[in-house]
């Protein structure tokens, strides 16, 4: 494949999404071909996924439930959208991927003893592929919720399911996006995301174009 697929990580409140939106833009401006996806949601079946996932009762469902929903919407967006788009050479720019299972269903709800059920239907949805590069938007808790809750608030939004979690949920999490991160300093780039739009969106490019200029 000669394509790019390039994931945003992070918290609730991280930023990403508004991030990965200038990001596209920013690479559109030089010449490259680009879609966007995210996770839950990057498709018309896995729009429906998503509102299962994001909205209602925070215990609706039990871990593996929750975590095969995942499975099966990154299974769709991977054979309908990102795999087809890599063929053409264009870069895809992910709202979330594996990572994010990983981070939310084991540290986050620190109810695994491991990963191996999580490594293991990995296995079985997309193999051995693996984002190129993973950019982790880094927030202090606290900040990040705050600012979801007030987008929450200007837009009525529904997807707080995971918002409404206990404050240790949102520790844990964020400390093992970056244990992630730590482990695989080849894919990732950490960005600190408690500043400005602007301040934020210029060193994600500054490190991209590090990264890729290395």
């Amino acid at each position: 494949m000669s394509g790019k697929f390039i994931t945003f990580e992070g918290g609730e409140g991280s930023g990403k999404s508004l991030q990965l939106s200038r990001f596209a833009e920013y690479l559109k401006s030089k010449g490259h071909a680009v879609i966007t996806t995210r996770e839950p949601g990057g498709t018309e079946t896995g729009k429906e996924i998503r509102r299962l996932l994001v909205e209602g009762d925070k215990d609706k469902f039990d871990e593996l439930t929750e975590m095969l929903l995942f499975y099966a919407d990154r299974r769709i967006d991977l054979t309908k959208v990102i795999l087809p788009a890599l063929k053409e050479n264009k870069i895809v720019l992910s709202d979330r991927f594996n990572d994010s299972t990983i981070a939310y269903q084991y540290y986050g709800s620190n109810k695994f003893a491991d990963t191996k059920i999580m490594d293991t239907l990995y296995q079985m949805v997309a193999g051995d592929f693996k984002p190129d590069i993973t950019f982790l938007l880094d927030i202090d808790v606290r900040q990040g919720l705050e600012r979801s809750f007030k987008k929450a608030e200007t837009m009525a939004n529904k997807e707080l399911r995971f918002e409404n979690v206990d404050i240790s949920f949102h520790e844990r999490l964020r400390n093992g996006y970056l244990e992630l991160a730590q482990n695989a300093p080849e894919r990732f780039i950490v960005i600190n995301a408690g500043g400005t739009i602007e301040e934020v969106t210029a060193e994600i490019i500054r490190k991209y174009e590090e990264r890729i200029n290395a």
